[in-house]
């Protein structure tokens, strides 16, 4: 066997690999959507969404979905403390707002008693939401919060956000755009655009965080945008940034 031959077979076997697990890719993100629609929904669930993002290779935190308390503590003891406790469902796009967030919890007391207030909160002021269940995530470390996102534009086609994430993103609206699919080199111009990228430099302590993980991300949402056309717009707020990584921590798709 010749040299040129093996590197030949060698290369072709790698792009075999990726394009099979492109398929495959496509094919689970295609049910968990076309689940969706059947059951009449608009939005993706949390799960569904992490899923989705999971399947295109985006790093997600790890999370486990439960329906009680007893649940909620077992898989809290199994993905390690601290925890995150998010409330799911089809009529609560934003959680936080209505009190179906509460992070950094320690220990099972915390859990369960989070788990209880969270209950009673949303009964009383969102009595006719259909709970679908709950997130135990785990908590990540702290790093610099990011937005990517995807919209479809019914004159232009998909196209890909980044900006600043966390609820400053909503105030500032620091934000940067290109059609996709974009190359590295756009979604590099993309991130130095913004006004807030001196904190991903390091600016005053805020930590360097990695430009190419953040820009495998805004290439994964592009593809995602140009071979799911059901998804009208979808979202990562926050994409935790860190020297060596990123991890979503929530994601919003709309179909």
């Amino acid at each position: 066997m010749s040299l040129e031959f093996l590197i030949e077979f060698l290369i072709g076997g790698i792009t075999v690999h990726s394009f099979s697990r492109q398929i495959m890719a496509k094919q689970e993100a295609k049910k968990i959507i076309g689940d969706a629609i059947s059951s009449g929904r608009k939005s993706l669930l949390e799960p569904d969404a992490l899923e989705l993002l999971k399947a295109f290779g985006i790093p997600v935190s790890e999370y486990i979905i439960v329906h009680d308390a007893a649940e909620a503590k077992d898989a809290a003891d199994k993905i390690g403390y601290p925890v995150v406790l998010k409330v799911v469902s089809r009529d609560i796009l934003h959680k936080t707002e209505a009190g179906g967030v509460m992070a950094g919890l320690k220990n099972a007391q915390e859990v369960e008693d989070s788990f209880n207030e969270m209950i009673f909160e949303l009964s009383d002021h969102y009595a006719t939401a259909k709970i679908e269940g709950f997130l135990i995530e785990r908590m990540v470390d702290k790093g610099v919060e990011v937005i990517v996102g995807g919209v479809r534009d019914a004159q232009f086609g998909p196209a890909v956000m980044f900006g600043i994430g966390g609820v400053i993103v909503e105030l500032l609206k620091d934000v940067s755009f290109r059609l996709a699919p974009v190359t590295k080199e756009e979604c590099l111009e993309m991130v130095k655009e913004i006004k807030a990228y001196p904190l991903l430099t390091g600016y005053r302590g805020s930590g360097i965080v990695n430009l190419d993980a953040i820009s495998d991300v805004i290439i994964k949402i592009g593809s995602i945008m140009e071979e799911l056309e059901e998804i009208k717009e979808m979202e990562i707020n926050p994409l935790i940034a860190y020297p060596d990584g990123v991890i979503a921590v929530d994601a919003r798709i709309m179909l």
